[in-house]
């Protein structure tokens, strides 16, 4: 299964996990309704407590989701599942009631927690909403501060990426334009001397 390679994660450990300029896919629910979306305007805010920033556009199914609930997970998808990530952003939910259901994804729920997640995701995060309602309504932006994080073992272990030690189709995807991703390449370190 799935959810047994993962691995809950130190919080502080957040903007490791998504200063990457990865693809998030951003999942809420409310009331038994519940959407998934990606996004690319995802990046992280603070250390301790360890918050980020996430673009939703009103014109989102997702967005009423999370202004209403209060809370919202992201989520760092794989090139195995880029058929699936691309389904989600070009079908709203607005527009077809079963976008989640024809989208081809696995969904599982983490204990606790009743939103949506997508199998074959390199890491999870659990935010509850920040209140900001000026930069919400202006920027589309919303500030969230994290209650829970997880991250695939085989990927992510001992505060590190492994990359390396992976086939491409378990690393994370990173959206361009016009349906053109790139996946992360090849790390390397730089030490500086003086």
């Amino acid at each position: 299964m799935f959810t047994d390679h993962l691995q809950p994660v130190a919080l502080s450990e957040l903007p490791l996990l998504f200063n990457l300029g990865g693809t998030s896919l951003v999942s809420a629910a409310f009331e038994g309704k519940e959407d998934v979306m990606p996004a690319t305007w995802v990046c992280p805010l603070n250390y301790d407590p360890a918050r980020v920033t996430a673009c939703v556009d009103s014109c989102h199914y997702t967005r009423p989701l999370i202004e209403k609930s209060g809370m919202f997970a992201l989520a760092l998808p794989t090139a195995a599942i880029v058929n699936e990530v691309m389904y989600l952003g070009h079908v709203s939910e607005n527009d077809e009631p079963a976008k989640l259901e024809k989208s081809g994804a696995k969904f599982f729920k983490m204990p606790g927690y009743d939103m949506p997640f997508v199998e074959g995701c390199a890491a999870y995060a659990v935010f509850r909403v920040l209140p900001e309602p000026h930069i919400e309504k202006t920027y589309d932006l919303f500030i969230g501060e994290a209650v829970a994080l997880w991250a695939d073992r085989r990927v992510f272990r001992d505060g590190a990426w492994r990359f390396e030690e992976v086939p491409e189709s378990m690393r994370t995807l990173h959206y361009v334009a016009g349906g053109r991703f790139h996946v992360i390449g090849r790390g390397f370190d730089v030490h500086q001397s003086r």
